[in-house]
């Protein structure tokens, strides 16, 4: 999937998942002396968020220029920078906390990231990888719902909750926890779903999914449809 080509939809599209963010800043523990690294940052949303919240030190790693473009318009003096997961050239134990948020399935080789990911964190640091579990992807509204095409091909390339648990330990870390976060909200504009700003929207038909958007248009005619945003987070701590 070419991202490049997609970074303005997701700066136009994407936001901070209120959920999402609250849990970074509480179970990470990080403060204004904390030093950050976001995984597959895009266009900075929460990295962004997270410097704004505590004023911790904060980099943000992305293969696509494009994304890290759009990034550095943020200012604050975060540092973005083309990266991959399986390759973080930062030094041994160099941050509180790592995270990524809905990356991780496009990480071609998950285990050499955690390992990673634990070599740059600090003893005691933290590692979270927000994701969708398998029962979140089949409960999705409304890209579930409205685009039920999207289910078996999100099966397929979302890694599962108890693979990623394994391989976190097998990189070293400890105390390995879940948690489910959601935020329940209104749509009434499908705009960022006729710009599929969603990747999951690049894998159906083109007739999947424009009976989808015919599905939007109908119900919107009864008022705005209701949708829930819900996350999986995995947090890791390095001993």
């Amino acid at each position: 999937m070419d991202y490049d080509a997609l970074a303005a939809d997701y700066a136009r599209h994407r936001r901070v998942h209120p959920g999402v963010l609250r849990s970074l800043l509480s179970a990470s523990e990080i403060g204004a002396s904390s030093r950050v690294l976001e995984v597959g940052c895009g266009t900075g949303n929460y990295t962004v968020a997270l410097q704004g919240a505590v004023g911790c030190t904060c980099w943000g790693i992305d293969p696509s220029e494009e994304m890290l473009a759009l990034a550095r318009r943020s200012g604050g003096g975060i540092l973005f920078r083309m990266g991959m997961a399986e390759r973080l050239e930062f030094d041994l134990e160099s941050f509180d906390l790592v995270f990524s948020v809905d990356v991780i399935h496009h990480v071609a080789d998950r285990a050499a990231y955690l390992r990673e990911a634990c070599r740059v964190l600090r003893r005691g640091g933290k590692l979270c990888t927000v994701t969708d579990s398998e029962e979140i992807i089949r409960r999705r509204q409304p890209l579930t719902t409205h685009f039920p095409e999207t289910v078996e091909p999100e099966l397929q390339r979302y890694p599962g909750v108890g693979e990623l648990k394994a391989l976190m330990a097998e990189a070293g870390f400890g105390a390995v926890e879940d948690a489910v976060v959601e935020s329940a909200y209104v749509l009434s504009d499908i705009q960022a779903y006729r710009d599929k700003a969603f990747s999951s929207l690049h894998l159906i038909s083109d007739r999947a999914f424009r009976a989808g958007i015919a599905r939007m248009e109908r119900d919107l005619r009864d008022g705005p449809i209701p949708c829930v945003s819900r996350y999986l987070l995995l947090w890791g701590l390095k001993p």
